[in-house]
């Protein structure tokens, strides 16, 4: 070959190469995925495209890098029908996509984030879990959140202390099972381990989540008994304004002797709630009010304000900051128990008056971050700051530091998410209620969880939990005129707890589960070092207090079913049992010169019962329907009944106190185009046991109860009609039948009261 036609040949093959490569450019795919109703971005939504996919990041977009060619594009989002698009793209080609996803019209699809720490439909869950919406808070005109739990089958409430399934029964104020979440937070009292529902901001209700059993493994000490996980919303792509008010004024007792006002006792309040974005700064703020001047119990009231604010900025397509932020300011004046059956009944015995005025707030900074790989880092953090100023030698105040570091990656391969987290969280406590003395805590865990889906019909999930606690105090502490050491080894702790769950799919809407998990809780300070009165009781520490431990096992059936087109809900059926080792309970610990009580180690308890629980939502013809209840049946008993809990409780058989064994309970609405009518039902079977002492001391309560030994039912009703667009009218009647009951010994439950309220969207 000639040196100038090799030249030629060289030079044409320089000037082909940029045309070479740009036949061998891949085209770029980006867009995105929303609501297909509000046009709100759905975050972490998959986009698969044969073995190559991408997850949407914080504002819904996502990458894809193609071959030129056709091809066939899967959009998946929890609680979302599949969308399938076929797309053609040319060399070197940029294509914008904006994908709309529509809800799917079934209750099984409902997302939720509780079991897993990630979002995944209710009927894939492996553990026994109820959701509640929004809706069922503002019709029922829900003040603070304790208030609907009790419409949640094998959930009861007593006195504030919430209960699954009889895992609890009440433990005056201190030492909650049941772990209260905000925004996947926990927010417990740091002293007392107890919730403080009014801090809630339930005018922003996006999700609640109710999860059974034991679930240590993922959440930590206050989980031995389930969780409550409070999920608030976000601002969405136009802005939203909330404006409600509401009064509740109470009718006259069935037994007019009872009362004691001539007019009758009542309270207000009102909220605001606004949410906006600005360009790539969501806030949401929010504010309410509620005053109770003249409570049912004479000379009670309670009046409280709080303010939240929250913001969330995009710092890019896979980096989002921001904070969560709640204040709560309050008095209030309240009694222990009643002076007696009969015409005093709503009037608090002077002896066990309390006073107090208090502030509660907290900061939470977040800080969510998508890498290259696609794992997501999650910071979030929390600073709790409690000032309760009682009377009676019974301040307390406490601060909490909260931090927690979560990674998790979804290997969409092998259809596997891996889920793992540092949490520690430090305490500082001074108060009277404690010796008027300083307390520190430290708890520091880690975890780890798999969940594993095989054959798209079988999910398996898998959590370990390691965690250590301690407490810094005194050496020494008095217990009535005895002065105790207190060894250092007694106040620090570390064990693993573990769980397993399985979940499959036996047809497309029949799951059978089962689940394991351990429960472990450590002793709250206040269980610890309280020592105080109410009354003519005393309350005494009980330093050589130790942890409670157990495990809950479960096995259940989900039924899915659709009437017609647009009706769809399940029906549950599920066995559960519990058992704890070394429970604390208050008990009764000496009778002279005044009774005391202590927190105690009583033993080893079984819990064994049947849930059936039934929920559905939909339309029938031009009529929205949505319904939850069922019916909860437990046996709890003591593993060995000894004379130590015959000489505490009233009964003399094996039972344990303050739990009811059956309940049922129905909420059903109807909404139509202009107004919507809805009504509920509780029925609780008499609590068998409660303390002996109780009966003895306090006026007129054994006669009560044994006067009223059928069990409770109350119900209530509501109706609700829009006067204009965004503006809606309702009246909320809680105790039509106006019956009788106690729930707590010596605090009789309100008579039948009407509550008027009106808001405003826009």
């Amino acid at each position: 070959m000639e040196i100038s036609t090799f030249k030629k040949l060289i030079v044409s093959i320089l000037l082909l190469l940029p045309l070479a490569s740009g036949w061998a450019q891949s085209a770029k795919v980006t867009g995105i995925i929303q609501d297909a109703s509000s046009g709100e971005p759905l975050i972490a939504a998959t986009v698969q495209v044969g073995e190559n996919g991408a997850t949407t990041d914080v504002d819904g977009r996502f990458q894809l890098e193609l071959p030129a060619g056709k091809h066939q594009l899967l959009m998946r989002y929890i609680g979302y029908e599949d969308l399938k698009q076929t797309i053609q793209v040319e060399q070197g080609e940029i294509k914008e996509l904006e994908l709309q996803l529509q809800p799917t019209a079934t209750i099984l699809d409902v997302a939720t984030v509780t079991s897993g720490k990630y979002e995944k439909p209710l009927s894939e869950v492996t553990v026994s879990m109820e959701v509640i919406k929004p809706k069922l808070l503002e019709a029922t005109n829900t003040t603070s959140l304790d208030q609907v739990l009790n419409k949640v089958p094998g959930v009861s409430i007593i006195a504030g202390q919430a209960n699954i399934r009889g895992g609890s029964g009440w433990s005056y104020g201190a030492g909650s099972r049941v772990l209260l979440l905000v925004d996947d937070i926990p927010a417990l009292q740091a002293d007392a381990g107890f919730p403080n529902w009014a801090d809630v901001p339930i005018e922003n209700a996006e999700q609640i989540e109710v999860v059974k059993g034991a679930a240590s493994a993922l959440y930590g000490s206050s989980a031995l008994n389930g969780i409550v996980n409070f999920r608030t919303g976000y601002a969405k792509s136009e802005p939203e304004t909330q404006i409600a008010t509401f009064g509740t004024v109470n009718m006259s007792p069935k037994d007019k002797d009872k009362q004691w006002w001539d007019s009758p006792p009542y309270q207000v309040g009102m909220s605001i709630l606004h949410k906006q974005k600005f360009n790539k700064l969501d806030v949401v703020a929010s504010a309410y009010g509620l005053t109770r001047n003249g409570g049912v119990i004479q000379n009670t009231f309670n009046r409280y304000a709080r303010v939240t604010l929250g913001t969330r900025y995009r710092i890019s397509d896979n980096f989002s900051v921001g904070f969560n932020s709640n204040f709560n300011r309050g008095k209030g004046r309240s009694y222990f128990y009643w002076q007696g059956n009969g015409e005093n009944a709503y009037i608090g015995d002077s002896t066990t008056e309390s006073n107090s005025n208090r502030l509660r707030y907290y900061i939470d900074p977040f800080i969510t971050y998508f890498d290259k790989s696609g794992i997501r880092h999650k910071f979030m953090g929390r600073f709790h700051r409690i000032d309760n100023k009682n009377d009676g030698d019974q301040s307390n105040g406490s601060k909490l530091f909260y931090g927690e570091y979560q990674i998790q990656k979804k290997v969409e391969s092998i259809d596997l998410v891996v889920t793992a987290g540092l949490v520690g969280i430090r305490t500082n406590i001074t108060a009277e209620l404690y010796g008027d003395t300083s307390y520190h805590s430290n708890n520091t865990a880690a975890y780890l969880q798999l969940e594993k889906k095989f054959f798209n019909k079988l999910n398996l999930s898998a959590g370990v939990r390691y965690e250590r606690n301690q407490i810094e105090g005194p050496k020494n502490v008095i217990v009535g005129t005895e002065i105790i050491p207190i060894d250092e080894t007694d106040q620090t702790e570390a064990r693993p707890v573990l769980r397993l769950g399985a979940n499959y799919e036996l047809t497309p809407a029949t799951f059978l589960r089962a689940s394991w998990g351990q429960g472990y809780r450590f002793p709250t300070i206040a269980e610890k070092f309280i020592s105080t009165a109410s009354g003519a009781a005393d309350i005494l520490p009980s330093p050589t207090l130790e942890s409670e431990t157990g495990w809950s096992a479960e096995v259940a059936v989900k039924q899915g079913f659709l009437l017609g087109s647009g009706w769809s809900g399940y029906i549950d059926v599920a066995a559960f049992w519990s058992e704890y080792n070394d429970m604390m309970e208050f008990r009764l610990t000496q009778i002279f010169p005044r009774p005391a009580f202590q927190s105690l180690n009583v033993g080893g308890t079984v819990i064994k019962g049947l849930e059936f629980s039934l929920a559905g939502q939909g339309k029938i013809g031009e009529v929205e329907l949505s319904a939850l209840g069922g019916y909860t049946y437990i046996d709890p008993k003591f593993k060995e009944f000894t004379e130590d809990e015959l000489y505490s409780s009233s009964v003399d058989y094996n039972v344990l106190k303050y739990r009811f064994k059956h309940s049922a309970k129905i909420d059903i609405q109807a909404d139509f185009k202009k107004f919507f009518v809805g009504a509920g039902y509780i029925y609780n079977s008499h609590i068998e046991a409660v303390d002996l002492v109780f009966e003895t001391i306090i006026p007129g309560l054994k006669d009560f109860r044994w006067a009223n030994d059928s069990g409770a039912h109350v119900m209530d009703a509501r109706l609700g009609y829009e006067v204009f667009e965004g503006a809606k009218a309702s009246v909320v009647v809680k105790n039509l039948l106006n019956n009788e009951y106690m729930y707590r010994p010596g605090v009789l439950s309100a008579p039948r009261n009407v509550t008027f309220r009106l808001e405003y969207s826009f």
